[in-house]
C-alpha cells in the first residue's frame, strides 16, 4: 500500500469512486429511496466490492445526520457484517474503501448511542473497537471518536517531543499556568493554511497567557504527492511551515505520529485547549473561526 492512500483514509478521505458520488449525491438531497436504489443496481452488477461498501457506510452517516438514529444504527452494522466478509479474504488496510467504511460504521454507532443519552456505552463500544484495530489505520480514527466523548475534562496526555521543527518543545507538565492551544496540522492541509493568521492573531492577543504548539507528523510523501523518506518529507515540512505560517514560526513543532495517535487527529486540523491546569477544555477535529476560538479561550480564562 502506498502512502497516498495511508494518508487518505487515516483522514476518513475517499477515493470517490462514481457508487459513493452517485450516493452521497442522493443523500444531499435527503433522498434515501435514490440512494438504496443507486446501490441495489450497482451491486447487481458488480456485487458487494469495498467501493459499494463504502457507498453503503454513507447511508448510515446520512441517517444520523437527520437524526435516524435507529436508520442509521441498521445502516451501520450492515456495514460493519459487509466489512467483516470481506476481511475474510483481504487484509483491511490492503485498499482505501474498507477502512473508510468501517471507520464510518463504528463512528456512526457511536455517536448514535452517545445522542441516546448511552455515553457510557458508547465509549465502552468505542474502547472495545480501539483495542481491536489499534494496528490499523483505524487507530487515529476511533481515538478522535473516544476523545470526543471523554477527553473535555481531563488532563491532556502527554506529547512525544523528541524530533521536532522550530523552538525546541518542552513537556506540556511545564505549560501550567498558562492556557495551551495544541494545533494538529499537515503539510498538505489547506484547512490548516486557513487557521494559521487566526491563530497568530490570538496568540498575539493573548501574549503571555496562551502558548501553541502545532504537532504534526510524516505522512510519506512531499510535494506534488511524490513518495519521500523521511528526510525529504522532514524538510518539505519545514518550507511549508515558513512558506504558510509565517506568523507562527516560533510555535514549537513536535513531529510524531505517536501523537496523532493518541489525540485522534484523524482530521486536520484538529485543536485542543487546555486551561492552566493542563485539563482539556477543547476539543475540536476541523476548523475554527476566530470568534469561536476566542469565545472558548476567554471561558477557559474565566473558569
Amino acid at each position: 500500500m502506498i502512502p497516498r492512500l495511508l494518508a487518505c483514509f487515516l483522514l476518513g478521505a475517499s477515493a470517490h469512486a462514481g457508487i459513493v458520488e452517485d450516493v452521497r449525491g442522493a443523500l444531499a438531497q435527503n433522498n434515501f429511496v435514490a440512494a438504496e436504489a443507486e446501490l441495489a443496481a450497482y451491486r447487481s452488477r458488480n456485487g458487494p466490492t469495498p467501493e459499494m461498501i463504502e457507498a453503503h457506510s454513507w447511508l448510515g452517516r446520512g441517517a444520523l445526520e437527520v437524526h435516524q438514529l435507529e436508520r442509521a444504527e441498521g445502516y451501520a452494522h450492515d456495514t460493519q457484517r459487509l466489512v467483516r466478509e470481506q476481511l475474510k479474504k483481504r487484509a483491511l488496510d490492503a485498499e482505501p474503501h474498507l477502512p473508510i467504511a468501517l471507520g464510518a460504521a463504528i463512528e456512526v454507532r457511536a455517536q448514535a448511542l452517545a445522542a441516546r443519552g448511552q455515553r457510557t456505552q458508547a465509549v465502552q463500544f468505542l474502547q472495545t473497537s480501539l483495542a481491536t484495530y489499534r494496528n490499523t489505520s483505524m487507530r487515529p480514527r476511533i481515538q478522535k471518536n473516544l476523545n470526543l466523548l471523554s477527553l473535555t475534562g481531563k488532563p491532556a496526555p502527554a506529547l512525544k517531543i523528541a524530533e521536532h521543527l522550530g523552538t525546541q518543545p518542552v513537556p506540556l507538565s511545564q505549560l501550567k499556568g498558562k492556557l495551551v492551544l495544541l494545533f494538529f496540522w499537515a503539510h498538505w492541509c489547506g484547512d490548516c493554511k486557513y487557521e494559521s493568521p487566526i491563530l497568530a492573531r490570538l496568540k498575539s492577543e493573548y501574549l503571555g497567557r496562551l502558548a501553541v504548539v502545532g504537532p504534526t507528523r510524516l505522512y510519506g510523501y512531499a510535494a506534488r504527492g511524490e513518495d519521500a523518506t523521511p528526510q525529504v518529507e522532514l524538510a518539505h515540512i519545514d518550507q511549508v511551515r515558513q512558506r504558510y505560517y509565517a506568523g507562527l514560526l516560533g510555535m514549537p513543532v513536535p513531529v510524531s505520529t505517536d501523537n496523532f495517535n493518541t489525540y485522534g487527529a484523524s482530521t486536520t486540523p484538529t485543536l485542543v485547549l487546555l486551561d492552566g491546569k493542563g485539563n482539556v477544555v477543547l476539543y475540536h477535529p476541523g476548523a475554527m473561526t476566530y470568534d469561536e476560538l476566542k469565545s472558548a479561550i476567554e471561558k477557559a480564562l474565566a473558569g
